[in-house]
């Protein structure tokens, strides 16, 4: 393999491209108008426009990206996460153009990509799962004969579901019947897929999620646990490995449960089998994500392992270089989601001009990034700017560590999550492992925060007088604290 085409942009796109530049394969970027002049297209060897900045005009075409790779004699596609990295359509069409896909088959996503169908999968292997229904429901009724005989409260979730859309809480029977079309109609319009199914609701889970990799010779085997069990909107913000939860026996149970969820689909490559965790350490299987992980670097920082380039030699048809017995933990790492949100005003997206960015460094301390200082944040994609990660010799260490890259990282233009991570970090809850996925309802206000830092706020004024001099044809708007201090700056183009 000695060029590769990354079907994706920003931060994933420019870590896979690293990986590739050390085993000396050559990279391919496309990208969308918006990032014609995004670090990753500079990075690549190769790179093409694909369309207008509207994804279903430029990465969501797949049919086009694989008629660059014909251009261009690429040899294989790594599609990173989101995106087309589990379409098992286009899976299959890249197989089909005779171009290697860095991922699982066709066959592995489209049983693993439907909840259900996941779950009758992992039955086979007698996988603990959440009680509830079967399979789809089909009418309110049954739903609500299921729900009774399950238990109050449940849940009511998506089939095709993800990222929380779908999803309904159901405290009593009386209300059963609204969620449960509401529910349907949410999956459909997110997922042209109406169908839900019924769990108990599980009170306080933490969220455990377990890294496998399997190569082309049948060999499968787990690199351990991902804590991530802070999350605004059913959504992750902070994780970290190992979780500072789990007992030796419990870790290897719930990662041998993981590698017979990948038997059960032939799974090859890099692939995460989730779990809950009730209060009683009991676990259940959720779903497998069949693609690398947003949060695949701290894996990676307490194994020394790089997934990319696993993934890479596994679809080379290489064996894995090591067994379940070579793998140990070292360390701790966390990685914190920095978010272009308003953490005070319910983590809505901020869009604007990154006027200050300064990234932190030093010993322990790793960002995953796709912006540059002066670049805007498009509308068009997800919010996020980068992935910090820390590690340390134990969880402590980590930590601290990270309160300290915080601290060092310099962002004015947008509203960044970097303000509530550290709010998480140095809570008790957190600090003493005491947390699950409700976390924000139970101790976060946006009150909370520190509203501003007097260094941030000199910066923000003599970037923004800056910006004054230069343009006659933008108007500034200052934001202050309730001190009148300038907290930055915002660009309104008049």
């Amino acid at each position: 393999m000695k060029k590769i085409l990354v079907a994706n942009r920003g931060e994933i796109a420019q870590r896979v491209m690293r990986s590739c530049r050390e085993m000396g394969i050559k990279t391919v970027a496309v990208y969308s108008e918006a990032d014609r002049n995004a670090p990753f297209v500079k990075y690549a060897d190769e790179a093409v426009c694909i369309g207008p900045p509207p994804s279903n005009q430029s990465y969501l075409l797949g049919d086009k990206i694989i008629e660059v790779c014909k251009q261009l004699d690429v040899d294989g596609i790594h599609p990173g996460y989101g995106f087309l990295s589990e379409n098992a359509d286009f899976a299959e069409a890249v197989k089909k153009a005779g171009i290697t896909f860095i991922g699982p088959s066709a066959e592995a996503m489209n049983i693993m990509g439907d909840k259900l169908s996941a779950k009758a999968a992992a039955k086979k292997y007698k996988i603990p799962m959440v009680p509830g229904s079967e399979g789809a429901i089909s009418s309110v009724k049954e739903g609500k004969e299921i729900a009774l005989a399950t238990g109050f409260p449940i849940l009511i979730k998506a089939s095709a579901g993800g990222g929380g859309k779908g999803m309904r809480i159901v405290e009593n029977s009386e209300e059963f019947e609204e969620q449960m079309k509401l529910a349907v109609s949410e999956a459909t319009s997110a997922f042209g897929n109406g169908s839900v199914f019924i769990e108990r609701y599980v009170a306080g889970p933490r969220h455990i999620e377990i890294q496998i990799l399997g190569d082309t010779h049948g060999n499968i085997v787990y690199l351990f646990e991902r804590e991530c069990s802070i999350q605004r909107r059913h959504q992750k913000v902070i994780e970290e490995a190992p979780s500072s939860v789990l007992t030796p026996e419990i870790r290897k149970a719930m990662g041998e449960c993981a590698v017979n969820v990948g038997k059960a689909c032939d799974y090859v490559g890099a692939g995460t089998v989730e779990f809950l965790l009730d209060e009683n350490k009991k676990f259940y299987f959720l779903e497998m994500n069949t693609r690398l992980q947003v949060e695949h670097p701290v894996t990676e920082m307490i194994t020394g392992i790089d997934l990319v380039k696993e993934q890479i030699k596994v679809a080379r048809g290489e064996k894995l270089s090591f067994k379940q017995e070579d793998l140990k933990i070292h360390g701790h790492s966390i990685e914190v989601r920095v978010y272009a949100e308003d953490p005070t005003n319910n983590f809505l997206p901020d869009i604007g001009k990154l006027l200050t960015y300064k990234r932190p460094q030093g010993l322990g301390v790793r960002v995953d990034d796709g912006f540059e200082e002066g670049m805007d944040i498009p509308i068009y994609y997800d919010p996020m700017i980068s992935k910090l990660i820390s590690f340390g010799k134990d969880r402590e260490e980590a930590i601290n560590r990270m309160i300290r890259a915080i601290d060092d990282y310099k962002i004015i233009g947008v509203e960044t999550t970097l303000p509530f991570c550290k709010f998480v970090l140095k809570h008790e809850s957190f600090t003493s492992g005491n947390f699950d996925t409700h976390f924000i309802n139970h101790y976060y206000k946006p009150e909370m925060l520190d509203v501003g830092d007097e260094d941030e706020a000199t910066i923000a004024a003599l970037v923004g007088a800056k910006l004054i001099s230069e343009s006659k044809s933008a108007s500034l708007l200052a934001v202050k604290n309730n001190e009148g201090e300038v907290l930055k700056w915002k660009t309104n183009r008049l």
